[in-house]
């Protein structure tokens, strides 16, 4: 979500977070939670969420805590999802048509208007309830279908050209799942999905909690000695 005025960056990145673990706790039926509840729950201190919400709206209630509904409604209205937005998708090749198929984007406050590609033989197809268009038309539906936000799912070398058409269509956000860095002027955003990262990030973290990287560690503080009396020899 973008900064709004008076809420940092950091805290509206991680606003995201709350909402889910805010609408996961409503579904099994909880009405209140307590900031060190919320924060264990997401990794975080009870301080940081404390600060976080209260940047958000004075939401809490001493002896009480947070009531989640209101506080959803709230983070909801900040995000604009409570209004939903519109979205498009540019790239229809395998992680395209996986976006196309979710089904709870609508429910997550953004739904998907149009589609868009670039190869002739898929352009009047349709994958779903989705026909895909050619991006000579992209102008066109953004401005009279009102969508401010695209998902890009194009090949590396197709992202920057598709994000720079999707600028100067109007866009305001761009979602990025080609394995690239994209340039955009502001105010437009980008944010990216980077799986490959992610991936990465996930083995580091599992050799990390099977101590994987200790003997690694171990193995290296022992050699180290015996590399310095080879130099001095």
């Amino acid at each position: 979500m973008p900064s709004r005025p008076g809420i940092p960056r950091p805290t509206a990145a991680r606003v995201s977070l709350y909402l889910r673990e805010l609408e996961r706790r409503l579904e099994q039926g909880q009405a209140t939670i307590r900031s060190r509840e919320l924060g264990h729950s997401l990794g975080l201190t009870d301080t940081q969420v404390r600060k976080d919400l209260g940047h958000i709206g004075h939401l809490g209630f001493p002896g009480v805590g947070y009531r989640i509904e209101d506080l959803i409604a709230r983070l909801r209205f900040l995000s604009g999802t409570d209004r939903g937005w519109r979205t498009a998708v540019v790239g229809v090749g395998n992680v395209g048509r996986a976006l196309l198929s979710y089904d709870r984007f609508e429910t997550e406050g953004f739904r998907i208007v149009a589609a868009f590609d670039s190869d002739p033989r898929k352009v009047g197809t349709r994958v779903g309830d989705h026909e895909i268009s050619s991006m000579d038309r992209l102008g066109e539906f953004v401005q009279d279908r009102g969508i401010r936000i695209a998902i890009v799912a194009t090949p590396p070398d197709a992202a920057q050209d598709a994000a720079d058409a999707l600028v100067e269509a109007g866009i305001s956000g761009i979602l990025n799942f080609a394995p690239r860095r994209l340039e955009v002027p502001p105010p437009v955003v980008a944010t990216e999905v980077d799986l490959g990262m992610s991936l990465l990030q996930l083995a580091l973290q599992v050799r990390i909690a099977t101590g994987d990287l200790l003997e690694i560690a171990d193995e290296s503080s022992k050699a180290a000695p015996m590399r310095a009396r080879s130099i001095r020899r």
